[in-house]
Order: C-alpha cells, then sequence, then structure tokens
C-alpha cells in the first residue's frame, strides 16, 4: 500500500462553504450540453461524471471540466477482479479528478489495490490522486426487492454498513450511500467522508431513486457532499435553483 502521503488529501478536499458541498449531476447530458450547463450556474464548485457522459464525451470531459475552475466526482462505480479495477482506477486517476467511485462489494483486496494504484498513478501524472470513494447499495433498491432479488440474508441497511466496513478496512475513506443510510454510516464511521445521491426537493414522478431525502434531511444525517440533478439541470433556470439548494443547505446545522 502506499504511505498516505500518497493518497488523497481528504481535509483539503471537504466543504467548506454551501456551494462546495453540493455536486452537480451531470447525467443526461453531452459534451457539449454539460460544458454550456455549468457556465449558466454560478458559484458551482463540483460536478459529477457518470458512466452516460464519460462514455458520450470521453475522457476529454473531465479535462474540460476542471479547465473551467470544476471539481470533478468521476461516478465510474468499477466492479471487477482486483487486478482489473486497480488498472482501470490507474487509468483515470491521470484525469485529476477529486473524487472516484468503485463498488465495495469488490472487496478488500480489490479496494486496496485500487486505491495503491490510484495514488501511483496520480502521482506520475503529477495530479492530486482522487478520493476513492466505496459504493455500498445503489439508492435504486428497496428493501424487499434488493432481498429477494440478491439473495442477501441482512436487512439492506445491515448490508450497507457492512459494506462500509470492508471499505474502511481496506484503507477508504469514503462512501457513497442513500440519504437515508448516511445517519448509521455516520454514527459507525465518523472519519468517512459520505456523499449521498438521491437529493430531491419533492418526490418525482417515476423516479429511478427510492432511498431519497431534501437537502435539509440530507444534511441532518451527516452527509459531507450531496449530490443533485435533476431539480437543477431541468429546472426553467439552473442558476436561480443552484442557488435556492445553497440557501437550504446554508441554513441547515451539519450533523
Amino acid at each position: 500500500m502506499g504511505g498516505m502521503g500518497n493518497t488523497a488529501d481528504l481535509q483539503a478536499l471537504l466543504p467548506t462553504s454551501p456551494e462546495e458541498r453540493l455536486i452537480l449531476a451531470l447525467d443526461g447530458c453531452d459534451g457539449d450540453g454539460a460544458l454550456a450547463l455549468v457556465e449558466g450556474i454560478p458559484g458551482l464548485c463540483w460536478v459529477k461524471v457518470g458512466l452516460e457522459l464519460f462514455i458520450s464525451a470521453g475522457p476529454a470531459i473531465v479535462t474540460q471540466l476542471r479547465s473551467r475552475g470544476l471539481q470533478v466526482f468521476l461516478d465510474l462505480k468499477f466492479h471487477d477482479i482486483p487486478a482489473t479495477m486497480a488498472g482501470a482506477c490507474r487509468r483515470v486517476a491521470r484525469l485529476g479528478a477529486g473524487l472516484l467511485t468503485v463498488h465495495a462489494s469488490a472487496g478488500t483486496e480489490a479496494m486496496a489495490m485500487a486505491m495503491e494504484a490510484t495514488a501511483e498513478a496520480a502521482m506520475a501524472a503529477g495530479v492530486s490522486p482522487p478520493l476513492l470513494l466505496a459504493v455500498t447499495v445503489l439508492t435504486s433498491w428497496q428493501p424487499q426487492p434488493f432481498r429477494q432479488q440478491l439473495a442477501v440474508a441482512d436487512p439492506l441497511s445491515a448490508h450497507v454498513e457492512h459494506l462500509a466496513r470492508l471499505a474502511a478496512q481496506a484503507g477508504l475513506r469514503g462512501c457513497v450511500c442513500a440519504p437515508r443510510d448516511a445517519a448509521r454510516l455516520h454514527h459507525q464511521q465518523p472519519t468517512m467522508a459520505l456523499v449521498t445521491p438521491g437529493i430531491r426537493i419533492h418526490r418525482i414522478q417515476g423516479d429511478d431513486q427510492a432511498r431519497t431525502m431534501t437537502p435539509t434531511e440530507a444534511m441532518a444525517t451527516g452527509a459531507t457532499w450531496l449530490v443533485v440533478g435533476r431539480p437543477v439541470t431541468q429546472a426553467v433556470d439552473p442558476g436561480l435553483a443552484f442557488a435556492q439548494l445553497c440557501q437550504q443547505v446554508a441554513a441547515t446545522p451539519a450533523a
């Protein structure tokens, strides 16, 4: 394993303002659309590049967003055998993203190898290594289908906690979890950064995420970063919607 000097500086990444706590998900955008969108949102600090945008626009989209002064959460959710997962992390670590995801269910060996490869590749490229985040259980799962389809004996919430413990054992210092799981993880792993997708202002018809919360509710759980997409990207005025979200976050004390 690489030493602490070769891993992401968590303290430097941690948000200190409402704007830094919100990550805008660019899901559904192509490259040009993503760049146009971010330029119309004053104060934006973080954006999420997921599989759809990464495949559509290629790795260059990370560089283009960074050149506009934005921090990038590269949400590729790698899940493979240890050597392959480490190799994928080695490739993308050179892009300079601030956050990068792997699946905790790949196991401790894969996560540890991924973290080491990430740190080494970033150092060789002369960029800061991303904070590696372990994805626990996707926000689309509801407890009953989760148990029936995946045949996991533990309740969904207990399995989230188990995966977070595996991530900590592997040396990772951050997890991705549904907002409704964040309070338990914050209590269990108080020094671990928590990224919570599924932030909603109100319920969305046909929503593909099940375990959602408002920004105010998520802040109270101890979440570090809140990922928000459609409430901003589908708003008539995305800049205004983002500013209103920042006001909500600013009015809510962090747990």
